[in-house]
């Protein structure tokens, strides 16, 4: 009896909601004004995960770009917002209720406002079609289900089993979904005067990214990465037969000529970061460089660092041995060591020392427990740099806590002539001069590793292509 009344009560929850976008009718479990309400608290949760890019120029014309196409769309009353993210990664989301978010490294590998408006408009037809709040809705009927069963049999792992099927229906957003919002952005493009080819050039921009990523790691002997961008745009060629069908209906809609707007778009890019801004610290190698927090770090050769909002991660090449920093404000100006005994919650630190560098105040010890733990605290002014250091699944070597700790030791304020290096590279946009190669431009744009390869991914040329005398080329400085 009591599975059958939670069967029931699942069913009540359940609803049924034709969709503003297709037309069609969809299971649903939250209403619009839930909708509105879960964006604008994910919204506050988005701006303290991830820094706002502080340009406001930018920012209003994101915004007016983005507006621009979703009063053309199917739920064009809702108050949409954009926000450019300051994060050198590609990518770019949506969540319920009109919130949508475009990352800086995005922007500069596209090649015209119409592109611009692709990406917005492919993320407006998720918000339109309401893949998010559908997700939603599954994920949760499927976790309702799996409680109701367990429940009702008494046995757990029944849960389980409806989770696992449940999580293999929501997992992304899948290729139905991202090519209806690719049919639907095109539409909102064409109806604002873009060109809804536009959505085609983005998906040719971002296979290129793949291959570019793929020939970098078979060049350096690793795996090849996964893509960062969650939409379809990387999920298919753009002469994909199914992708033309989604776009071709936008076509009809085309009335008079569509604008590109290539060069207002490229004056738009100027001076922005390429890669690291000096917001967030610029990476050089196996060096890090804040010039707003006045310090430096340096990492064993060949590590790599992972540089999110949260903390800094310096990771070995096998990527098993890790040292994590974070900053934390200490206003009551506690020593280093109270600081530190208090952040490790009275676990018994062992081999403590005080660290002595370059005027600042510190101290490291081992954590001990089933994995021992190298842990640090150094103090500069009010605030102070949490390091933990640890080896995956084990005890770190000898050699790995001698390389944890020199790392942690290299903490200091920057020098003078270290005040550049904590300045980011600019994107410079120019006209190409008769006889000017991407080669000959690549020569002292201190952009790290294949320059050449770099700037020609930017220029929607790679692997081989030329540009052309007269015409606008995206350059590093």
């Amino acid at each position: 009896m009591r599975l059958c009344l939670l069967i029931m009560a699942l069913v009540t929850l359940a609803g049924c909601a034709v969709n503003p976008a297709t037309g069609r009718t969809d299971f649903v479990m939250m209403s619009e004004a839930q909708e509105l309400s879960l964006g604008r608290d994910a919204h506050q949760q988005i701006l303290k995960q991830y820094p706002r890019y502080p340009d406001e120029a930018l920012q209003a014309y994101v915004q007016q770009v983005g507006e621009r196409v979703a009063r053309h769309s199917h739920r064009g009353q809702l108050d949409y917002h954009f926000t450019v993210i300051d994060s050198p990664d590609i990518n770019a989301f949506a969540l319920p209720g009109g919130y949508i978010y475009i990352h800086r490294g995005l922007m500069a590998y596209l090649g015209s406002e119409a592109e611009l408006a692709a990406v917005l408009g492919h993320e407006v037809g998720h918000v339109t079609a309401r893949h998010g709040v559908r997700q939603q809705s599954q994920s949760t009927a499927w976790g309702l289900l799996g409680q109701a069963v367990a429940m009702g049999t008494g046995v757990g792992a029944a849960a389980d089993v409806t989770g696992v099927l449940g999580n293999a229906v929501v997992r992304g957003y899948g290729r139905d979904m991202e090519l209806e919002a690719d049919g639907l952005g095109a539409q909102y493009l064409a109806r604002g005067g873009y060109d809804p080819q536009a959505m085609i050039e983005v998906v040719k921009v971002l296979k290129l990214q793949e291959d570019f990523a793929r020939d970098q790691a078979a060049a350096r002997g690793e795996q090849q990465p996964v893509g960062s961008y969650h939409g379809l745009f990387d999920t298919h060629p753009d002469n994909d037969r199914r992708l033309q069908q989604v776009i071709g209906p936008a076509r009809a809609l085309v009335a008079g000529q569509q604008e590109v707007n290539r060069e207002a778009f490229l004056k738009r890019l100027q001076g922005l970061p390429f890669g690291d801004s000096a917001e967030s610290g610029i990476r050089r190698g196996e060096r890090f460089y804040h010039g707003d927090l006045d310090f430096t770090l340096a990492f064993a050769k060949g590590w790599s660092i992972i540089n999110e909002p949260q903390q800094l991660v310096g990771q070995s090449p096998d990527k098993r041995v890790l040292v994590a920093m974070m900053l934390e404000d200490n206003p009551r100006r506690l020593d280093a060591a109270t600081l530190l005994s208090q952040r490790i919650g009275g676990r018994r630190l062992r081999a403590g020392e005080p660290l002595q560098q370059a005027g600042l105040q510190g101290y490291t010890g081992l954590v001990e427990g089933s994995v021992p733990r190298r842990v640090a605290v150094i103090l500069k002014g009010d605030k102070a740099y949490l390091f933990i250091g640890a080896a995956k699944g084990r005890a770190a070597s000898a050699t790995e806590d001698a390389q944890m700790l020199a790392a942690i030791s290299s903490f200091r304020p920057l020098q003078p002539a270290e005040r550049k290096l904590a300045e980011p590279l600019r994107l410079q946009v120019l006209r190409v001069a008769p006889g000017q190669t991407v080669k000959a431009l690549a020569v002292g744009s201190g952009l790290p590793g294949d320059a050449e390869a770099t700037l020609r991914l930017l220029n929607n040329l790679y692997p081989q292509g030329e540009s052309r005398p007269g015409e606008w080329f995206k350059t590093v400085r």
